[in-house]
């Protein structure tokens, strides 16, 4: 049974996130949307948060800021993101980002501090994963509404992220894969950007933790095909880049490699890791998307502490290398074979699994 709590709006959360962080704090929206008994409001930033959650129906309603930095009277999203949450009535705010602006927009909007849970207030005691510590979160109670607003039994809630995808994305994905023949064929994605090409457009220099030459995706790609003959490996990205997965295309020198970085909306890669055989991607967010749909993923870290950054899948799906030599570790001490020997024994939706495992 969900609670029904003292106050007119839905829980609120205050959270401008990149991609990743999107999927990790849907272990609070569940917890909020248990404990309040209604889809929960989210005041974020960029349009992925929206094409994430677009199907979750623990989600009522996300404003978005475009940009922070700018001063407030300059910039029409911040009025709007203001003039929203007075008019949504008063309910509990889960302050979640602990940049000045988001506080200060949640104050210029109004909310009284009896009614806000400051995330930031309550800092982990020790380093754990980020889904464990938003789920402590999303269990405090604005002093407002102290005891009036039920805790659920935690044993029936999991802190693993959870991604919904709807009808409209799946058909799609099925349309879009039928026009290419692609339909029957074992779906293996390779993820080889981050936030960091995603903003400089090119791959990051040899000098950079996360740096994995072209020519080690590259054959990776190969590897796979041998090993997965009639696999279609699909390298994903966005359209900013396109020159990089274009350069991993070609070395990788096979009419079964295939460049998608035009090619994918947010909807869209969720219905593929959905249904895809596999996924082997660096750390980051279509990661985190591919663990939350239990797609079967190798993931390669190089210095992210994984104690709070590793993919959750339920399913424990989830292979995991590098990060051995700590904040000094490098995605180029990471070779090849170890990858492929570790995709491999996790197997693919559908296939035998070996036991999760830790890979330095």
């Amino acid at each position: 049974m969900h609670g029904k709590a003292a106050s007119d709006a839905p829980p609120l959360i205050v959270r401008f996130a990149a991609f990743g962080d999107v999927v990790l704090i849907t272990t609070m929206i569940e917890v909020l949307y248990r404990r309040y008994g209604t889809p929960v409001d989210l005041l974020s930033s960029g349009s992925w948060t929206r094409a994430i959650l677009a199907d979750d129906p623990r989600v009522r309603q996300i404003q978005l800021v475009t940009s922070r930095k700018t001063p407030y009277p300059l910039r029409p999203s911040q009025w709007q993101a203001v003039r929203w949450m007075r008019r949504r009535g008063r309910g509990a705010v889960y302050q979640c980002d602990p940049e000045p602006k988001a506080q200060w927009l949640v104050e210029h909007a109004g909310v009284p501090r009896d009614w806000i849970v400051r995330a930031h207030d309550f800092p982990a005691p020790q380093p754990m994963h980020w889904t464990e510590w938003w789920f402590a979160i999303g269990m405090r109670t604005p002093p407002a509404l102290a005891g009036k607003v039920p805790v659920p039994d935690v044993a029936d809630i999991d802190a693993v992220p959870r991604l919904y995808v709807g009808a409209a994305a799946r058909a799609d994905c099925q349309q879009w894969l039928a026009a290419r023949g692609w339909q029957s064929d074992p779906l293996v994605l390779i993820q080889a950007g981050n936030k960091r090409t995603l903003k400089r457009g090119r791959m990051a220099g040899a000098g950079d933790n996360k740096y994995w030459p072209p020519q080690r995706w590259a054959e990776l790609a190969r590897g796979v095909l041998r090993q997965q003959p009639t696999a279609r490996v699909l390298l994903t990205g966005a359209p900013v880049e396109h020159a990089v997965v274009e350069a991993i295309r070609l070395a990788a020198d096979s009419p079964r490699v295939h460049n998608l970085a035009t090619d994918m909306t947010v909807p869209r890669l969720l219905a593929l890791l959905e249904r895809a055989h596999s996924m082997i991607s660096v750390d980051t967010g279509p990661a985190h998307a591919a663990a939350a749909l239990d797609c079967p993923l190798t993931v390669l870290f190089a210095n992210a502490d994984q104690r709070w950054w590793r993919p959750r899948s339920r399913l424990g799906h989830v292979a995991v290398l590098g990060g051995a030599a700590g904040p000094d570790s490098r995605l180029i001490d990471i070779e090849v074979p170890a990858v492929l020997a570790a995709w491999s024994a996790l197997g693919g939706r559908g296939g035998s699994w070996a036991a999760p495992q830790l890979i330095a």
